[in-house]
């Protein structure tokens, strides 16, 4: 990216200025599609803008924002791309996805990053054989609360909150706006699964696109489930998971009200797909979030 364009956003006003939402820029959209920046590009962008820092990375990532004084909201868990089809729904994949998670669990904690992402993984008993059937609903529940639990033990010993995403499988295309397959598809049904773990370290990440696209009343569910639930939040326009703009059914302000008003000190990471200029779509989103 040039860096005449830097120098065009770091002369403007800082698109964060109050700070009561403690906001990030998702990783995966800017380093994977449109302008695939590097991890140094997105974190001065971070920077010129006021964010707190890059959501979604490893390890070996985290040397790289902490020169740039940003943090990571929430760490991947560790699984092989793509990390949400096996989860803790399944016990063909189980003992893979809790020791991945274990150890980023501790590498988390040893590097001060608050939340370490979990999946209740797709329904198909063999991801290389779907004619071997599907885990039921309420077998995937049971499994997913098992594996929660003895991940919130971990989790509690290391200071760490593990977030069950919920994920909507209602798009079939294969551009990540939606995810086919997917058994934690409802929310309610994924804040049952955490209401039956019984941590104050295993919470949902409350993604207000994919709720939207499955189950809408966004405001009405942040105020049901509260801080007790709620342990991080990503951002999107609907339907095409694109910026927070005039052309998507959602007005975020009152949305991220709703979240000041349950007391929520978490972060919320912009996870839109840029259609357009992503130095606009950003301080627009961010922008808008800044209540």
């Amino acid at each position: 990216m040039p860096s005449k364009l830097f120098d065009s956003i770091s002369n403007k006003e800082k698109a964060v200025r109050n700070g009561r939402i403690k906001q990030l820029i998702v990783s995966w959209p800017y380093m994977v599609f449109g302008e695939e920046w590097t991890l140094d590009e997105l974190c001065q962008v971070a920077v010129n803008f006021g964010v707190e820092g890059i959501d979604l990375l490893g390890p070996d990532q985290w040397p790289v924002i902490k020169r740039y004084g940003l943090t990571c909201g929430m760490s991947v868990n560790g699984m092989p791309d793509p990390p949400f089809e096996k989860g803790l729904n399944n016990p063909r994949y189980r003992d893979e996805v809790i020791a991945r998670t274990k150890r980023r669990i501790e590498e988390c904690a040893d590097a001060n990053i608050p939340n370490v992402i979990a999946f209740t993984g797709f329904e198909y008993r063999d991801l290389d054989n779907p004619d071997a059937g599907v885990i039921s609903l309420e077998e995937g529940a049971k499994n997913t609360v098992a594996g929660l639990k003895e991940l919130a033990l971990h989790a509690e010993r290391h200071g760490v909150t593990v977030c069950l995403e919920h994920l909507n499988s209602r798009f079939k295309d294969d551009d990540f706006k939606g995810h086919p397959g997917y058994q934690g598809d409802d929310i309610d049904y994924c804040a049952d699964i955490i209401r039956k773990v019984d941590s104050s370290h295993v919470k949902i990440l409350f993604d207000i696109y994919h709720v939207q696209i499955m189950n809408g009343n966004i405001i009405a569910r942040i105020k049901e489930y509260g801080t007790d639930l709620i342990g991080h939040i990503h951002t999107a326009g609907v339907p095409n998971r694109s910026e927070l703009d005039n052309k998507q059914e959602l007005f975020y302000p009152p949305i991220m009200e709703a979240l000041l008003e349950i007391g929520y000190e978490g972060y919320v990471g912009q996870e839109f797909i840029p259609t357009r200029a992503p130095m606009d779509g950003l301080r627009q989103a961010i922008e808008t979030c800044n209540v």
